[in-house]
């Protein structure tokens, strides 16, 4: 029953985060022009190869090996911070490089400032730990909250053309903000830890193991409009974002099974269920 209600959490957000495109798209196209939406549709592709790169593959290694240890609170504060402190130490190493990839660029340089609100807001993510204890009621209750927020400060701040700046500000706060406010729920989960009793880079090569598949999954998503703006113009790059947010709903559907029953499946495993571990797969 937990499986199904995680799922339906799961469909009703990643829908809902996608309906909201279609609410402000109208509003946004008249506003902003397909030049502004085009920017910022551009911009935010580069900024996701230094999220990507930054996040090592966490988001499903650090989700896989929260539900493997998550019966024991000694293993599973331990974990959560290893992985953590893993993460952060590699965005700030991503952010680093964006500053230097920013200083060779001429055009844009602005934007991608206000962009790079969401390479830091990678480095507060810590969705993946509660999606390993299989709480997702706590992420998307929060997701809801803010993404509601975003779509009122979208309506009240974005006037003009001139606002694409604004607009790009709203989206990479509202990550950043969203993100933070998982925090205080983590107290009902894990204790305080030394730090110097951590070994965080062990994590490394296994979780890098995982984000060598994610790369060529997660980089097809975003090197479209990459390719757009830089070969053909950032009205192409704007067009092409906007009715593929459309695709994508149908999509979320479909992908919500494998998010949901990544832990489910890995925590049978850890446990030595095998069979149980089967039926689980068949199932999904």
């Amino acid at each position: 029953m937990r499986v199904v209600r995680n799922y339906l959490y799961n469909v009703f957000y990643q829908v809902f985060i996608l309906i909201i495109p279609l609410i402000t798209t109208p509003y946004l196209s008249r506003i902003l022009g397909p030049t502004g939406i085009g920017i910022n549709s551009y911009t935010n592709s580069i900024i996701q190869y230094f999220i990507l790169f930054g996040s090592v593959g966490v988001n499903l290694y650090g989700n896989r090996q929260i539900a493997y240890v998550r019966q024991d609170r000694i293993k599973l504060t331990r974990t959560f911070y290893e992985i953590y402190f893993m993460r952060l130490v590699t965005i700030i190493i991503a952010y680093m490089c964006f500053i230097v990839f920013v200083s060779l660029v001429g055009k844009f340089r602005f934007y991608y400032f206000a962009q790079s609100i969401s390479i830091i807001a990678a480095a507060f993510d810590i969705s993946w730990f509660f999606m390993g204890i299989e709480n997702f009621a706590v992420t998307v209750l929060r997701n809801f909250i803010i993404k509601l927020i975003t779509l009122i400060s979208i309506f009240v701040f974005v006037k003009d053309s001139s606002d694409l700046f604004v607009y790009i500000l709203i989206l990479s706060l509202s990550l950043l903000i969203g993100n933070m406010t998982l925090f205080p729920s983590l107290r009902k989960y894990v204790d305080k830890l030394p730090i110097n009793e951590l070994k965080i880079w062990h994590h490394f090569i296994p979780s890098a193991i995982l984000f060598l598949p994610q790369i060529a999954t997660q980089i097809y998503l975003v090197v479209n409009k990459t390719m757009l703006g830089a070969m053909t113009s950032i009205q192409a790059a704007g067009f092409f974002d906007q009715s593929d947010k459309i695709i994508k709903m149908v999509l979320a559907i479909v992908t919500a099974t494998g998010t949901v029953m990544l832990p489910h499946v890995a925590n049978a495993f850890s446990r030595g269920k095998i069979e149980k571990t089967k039926q689980y797969i068949y199932v999904s």
